[in-house]
């Protein structure tokens, strides 16, 4: 499949564009490099992601930084245990009209109508909370009563769970899991990023962001990405990386069956494939490879398999398990 010229020249512009965005997060944000560019392969690939980290690692920053460098409106949610789906989505309120006295009902939109939605702890509400999300994540549309809203696009919503403190959570049910395309980990930074960071927080910041793309070069670039061709080697190996991880599957290793309850479902190979194409893309080349795969794979299946008791007992973690499988399928 041979790509338009104008889809090639907006690839070309997408690469480009990425210093760019590199350069003002930089201003603000230390490091991190690998973690931004997973944030931007899953803003590119039009993806929610889910991220892990201990309090202090910058999340919220690193989140609002990139919606000012991309010019989008940012909201962020507060999850609570009493948060309810209407303080998320928005509620009908009884109001008057000036002109005639009568009354009616008027929607007032809730903070999900945004760009970028930082779901800030979003184990801490129940999942009939949660829940609220599922519709705007998905469909980008908000129901109320029996009137649906349209979401502007491009819409994101990233989410953070802390990884320590699991007293008083409510884990996300897998249903709502699948939806995020990537689950991000993000690690206590390096000694000299970590200097760098007290060194630059500790002074007034007077460095100005600006932004580097609008919303219509954002949605022209998603698009312009789904066209990217993939060989059949690239395919294969994509949905053979996904059908592998379940236990059921004859074509899976024996550890599966003993280390895992639950392997990734079909939108874990298209995440995958996605995923690699936008990876390319801002690489600056124009068709994804097996290595591509292989290095947003951790990231895509990691919160879609559910390990066993067994693997549990030996210490291991959703990760291990996917690092031997992409070891055993090389």
């Amino acid at each position: 499949m041979k790509m338009e010229n104008d889809t090639v020249k907006i690839l070309e512009k997408l690469a480009e564009s990425k210093e760019k965005i590199l350069g003002e997060i930089s201003k603000v944000i230390v490091g991190q490099k690998k973690v931004i560019n997973e944030f931007l392969i899953a803003i590119f690939s039009d993806g929610h992601c889910l991220l892990e980290g201990v309090p202090g690692l910058a999340k919220t920053m690193l989140i609002s930084t990139i919606a000012k460098v991309m010019n989008m409106k940012f909201s962020r949610i507060q999850f609570t245990p009493d948060l309810m789906p209407s303080d998320i989505t928005g509620t009908d309120i009884l109001a008057e009209s000036k002109s005639d006295g009568k009354r009616y009902f008027e929607y007032i939109k809730g903070p999900v109508f945004a760009n970028i939605i930082l779901a800030d702890e979003i184990n801490r509400t129940p999942p009939k909370t949660q829940s609220a999300l599922l519709q705007a994540m998905q469909e980008y549309e908000v129901t109320s009563g029996n009137k649906t809203f349209s979401l502007e696009r491009p819409f994101w919503v990233f989410a953070t769970q802390n990884p320590i403190e699991q007293e008083g959570t409510y884990p996300l049910p897998e249903a709502q899991l699948d939806r995020f395309m990537f689950n991000i980990n993000i690690d206590y930074p390096p000694y000299e990023e970590e200097k760098e960071i007290v060194k630059r927080t500790t002074v007034e910041n007077t460095e100005k962001i600006n932004a580097v793309l609008s919303a219509e070069e954002i949605i022209l670039m998603q698009k312009a990405i789904r066209e990217i061709p993939v060989s059949e080697h690239v395919l294969d190996y994509a949905v053979r990386l996904a059908r592998a991880t379940r236990p059921q599957y004859p074509e899976s290793p024996d550890f599966i069956s003993k280390w895992v309850n639950w392997g990734a479902g079909p939108r874990a190979s298209q995440y995958l494939i996605t995923a690699a194409k936008t990876k390319a893309a801002l690489e600056n080349r124009l068709t994804p490879s097996v290595n591509d795969i292989k290095e947003i794979s951790q990231i895509v299946l990691q919160h879609r398999v559910i390990i066993s008791f067994a693997a549990e007992a030996e210490g291991l973690k959703s990760k291990d398990v996917i690092e031997k499988l992409i070891a055993e399928l090389s």
